[in-house]
């Protein structure tokens, strides 16, 4: 449903931008394996030096992994802004990036990749919190709705990955805790960090 405001900026002509944030945790050691496809993603984006195809490519990779990994989602949330202003939307953009990127282990040590050996002797964390934000034009009911069911967080990912080659994405960010194999999130920290996640 439509406020006023909303029909009457329709009216005047002007903008809708919508920044919105979703949060997915996903549980149990087999979720680890989306840590190599989320740092893969995360190199590549500051390696194009913040270009949209390439974020927006970037997303939809990620998306795609969430959605095929779906048996091992626990818990999710969801907020957002509906903005009339560029330069508002901007700001609430830089506040979330901000915000997700102070979050328990969720910057990203590019420095030094694990090597195999590594690997083989890492302890494995059982929780994954993946944070993705996006600002685009227009509207879009499968975003902007509450996505803390099953069902809404599968369309919700479809939505991105649509808003991406419908070319209406205006800012993308991908965040995730831990940040590399090797860190762990424990059940206290996930709780203490991440208090918007609901079960699904």
């Amino acid at each position: 449903m439509t406020s006023w405001r909303d029909r009457l900026n329709k009216f005047s002509g002007k903008t809708r931008f919508v920044v919105c944030r979703i949060f997915i945790h996903l549980g149990g050691q087999e979720a680890t394996p989306i840590l190599g496809v989320l740092n893969r993603v995360a190199t590549e984006a500051i390696e194009s030096d913040g270009d949209m195809e390439v974020l927006g490519e970037g997303l939809v990779t990620v998306c795609q992994n969430l959605l095929q990994m779906s048996t091992y989602w626990q818990s999710a949330g969801n907020e957002g802004e509906v903005f009339w202003d560029e330069g508002e939307a901007g700001d609430y953009v830089n506040e979330i990036f901000t915000d997700s990127a102070q979050r328990y282990l969720s910057e990203p040590s590019l420095s030094e990749p694990l090597t195999e050996e590594d690997s083989l002797t890492v302890p494995i964390t059982r929780n994954i919190v993946v944070m993705l934000g996006v600002a685009f034009e227009g509207e879009s009911p499968d975003l902007e709705t509450n996505l803390a069911n099953m069902e809404a967080l599968e369309y919700g990912l479809k939505a991105l990955i649509n808003l991406h080659y419908q070319e209406r994405l205006r800012a993308i960010q991908i965040h995730f805790s831990p940040a590399q194999l090797g860190e762990e999130l424990t059940n206290d920290q996930l709780l203490a960090n991440f208090p918007e996640l609901l079960p699904l």
